[in-house]
């Protein structure tokens, strides 16, 4: 039996609620958390929570789980790297203007100041980078992000400053390689390996120095949390580039090598989600809080019965929202009984 760390409240026994509806589902997460916080606070993650939402499906289920402060960090933190993203993939915008935003944002990143944010935000949603309304809104409130980032910690505000420059800064540098044809084309395995650590490896580094930071109980597995981070981010990062696939190639982004077999990049994908499950069920067997556990197995959940579509049903494949919510359910029901809360 699994011992609390001294250091963390206790928690209700179900991390999830019971809902039929994912955004219900999303909001009654928010809604959970609503009695730990202070008004103010509370007012600041509505707003947030409503940006997760509008921007993320995974995400916005997995990130209300997590015991404060840790949420509130966490979901600032994904917002920024959500911003840089919409840059990275900014389908309205040549090259050059993509990789201007990329560096503007680092710059934002660097020198924090709501007048410039305020200034930036203005003017990136002016030129209208994508179509997609939630990215668009997000970009709009890079001020409200950047204004609860400044209230953080001074410890998870270094981290997440550090790593969201760095992902915005590999970010240009990829995009810049695409030319004057706008196409991104990775060369070989290796190629796609620094990719994918790019844009998802660094943001495992990050979350598991947000864990660390703030979970005392997991410093006797710091090492192997640190040696497998970027390989979780790896994981859903490949699984998502076989999802989106044609999407992707579309809008001249061309993830998976051509010289490469589609097999053997669902191969690694598998490798790559056998070692995320290791890093969760490491964090399980610690006195980590309940919520901790769930948020980073339920991406893994996901992913593989993802991937296991995708490989069926090819590029596009999606799970529907009743097999989400049976996701859920079968997470809830692991954690409830002390089971392992994924396997493989």
């Amino acid at each position: 039996m699994v011992k609390r760390c001294k250091d963390q409240p206790e928690e209700p026994r179900s991390s999830f609620p019971n809902c039929k509806d994912l955004r219900i589902l999303t909001m009654s997460s928010l809604r959970f958390a609503k009695g730990k916080e202070s008004k103010d606070r509370w007012v600041a993650m509505t707003d947030l929570g409503e940006l997760l939402k509008d921007t993320s499906r995974t995400f916005a289920l997995a990130i209300p789980l997590l015991p404060e402060p840790t949420r509130q960090e966490v979901t600032t933190a994904y917002l920024l790297f959500r911003i840089a993203d919409t840059f990275e993939d900014a389908t309205r915008w040549r090259r050059k203007r993509r990789v201007e935003a990329l560096h503007q944002f680092v710059c934002l990143l660097r020198n924090p100041s709501l007048r410039e944010a305020r200034h930036w935000a203005s003017r990136w949603v002016s030129e209208s980078p994508c179509a997609h309304e939630g990215y668009l809104e997000l970009v709009a409130e890079t001020p409200q992000v950047l204004r609860t980032f400044l209230t953080l910690s001074e410890g998870s505000r270094e981290i997440i400053q550090t790593h969201s420059i760095r992902t915005a800064e590999g970010m240009a540098r990829f995009v810049a390689r695409a030319g004057e044809a706008d196409v991104l084309r990775l060369r070989n395995t290796s190629d796609l390996h620094e990719y994918c650590y790019v844009v998802a490896g660094i943001v495992g580094e990050m979350l598991t120095e947000l864990f660390l930071l703030e979970h005392h109980c997991l410093r006797p597995i710091a090492s192997f949390l640190h040696r497998t981070a970027s390989t979780f981010g790896e994981a859903l990062q490949l699984v998502n580039i076989l999802k989106d696939s044609v999407d992707d190639t579309r809008h001249g982004r061309c993830y998976l090598p051509g010289n490469v077999a589609r097999k053997e990049i669902f191969a690694i994908a598998r490798d790559d989600l056998r070692v995320a499950g290791k890093y969760v069920l490491a964090i399980q067997q610690t006195a980590a809080p309940r919520g901790l556990v769930a948020f980073n197995a339920l991406p893994v959940r996901l992913a593989w019965a993802t991937l296991d579509r995708v490989e069926k049903q090819g590029p596009g494949a999606k799970l529907a929202r009743g097999e989400v919510l049976r996701i859920v359910t079968m997470l809830e029901q692991a954690l409830d009984s002390n089971q392992p809360a994924v396997g493989w």
